[in-house]
């Protein structure tokens, strides 16, 4: 992005409230994958597993769901008790629709806070470079873990 470029707002929150709104419209139960460790992110502790939660965002399982371009907020009951939940959108790591596994992994953001910012395109590598996080170590094959 050069001097000249305009910057825009974070384009997660759209992506977020549109792929809500559409697992919703399917008659599917929208939840998301939260990255509990990040700062302000607000559930009940015994929700936290390995450091993420996963959160039911459906209209009959919460109160005042709002969605809003910093955060995603509502109150839900975990265990019986009414909680107020706060998860920044910087923390939403991905949407799916519990019954069938489809939404998306919400992409990084790119800008001001991302790796590389104010860097000349020269200095980056080619975007389709393979980075050493991408390359498994010899003898190991990658693989996914199903997240429920």
């Amino acid at each position: 992005m050069t001097e000249s470029t305009p910057s825009m707002t974070s384009h997660r929150p759209y992506l977020l409230r549109a792929l809500a709104e559409w697992i919703a419209d399917n008659g599917m139960t929208p939840h998301l994958l939260v990255d509990a460790t990040q700062a302000g992110v607000q559930v009940p502790a015994s929700a936290i597993k390995e450091g993420k939660v996963v959160l039911n965002i459906a209209e009959r399982a919460v109160v005042r769901l709002q969605i809003d371009n910093e955060a995603v907020s509502f109150t839900a009951r975990f265990g019986g008790v009414s909680y107020p939940v706060m998860v920044p959108i910087s923390a939403v790591l991905a949407i799916y629709a519990r019954e069938t596994g489809q939404g998306m992994a919400l992409p990084e953001e790119i800008g001001r806070d991302s790796p590389g910012h104010g860097q000349d395109d020269d200095d980056l590598p080619p975007p389709d470079a393979p980075t050493p996080e991408d390359t498994p170590p010899a003898g190991k094959r990658p693989h996914l873990r199903v997240v429920k």
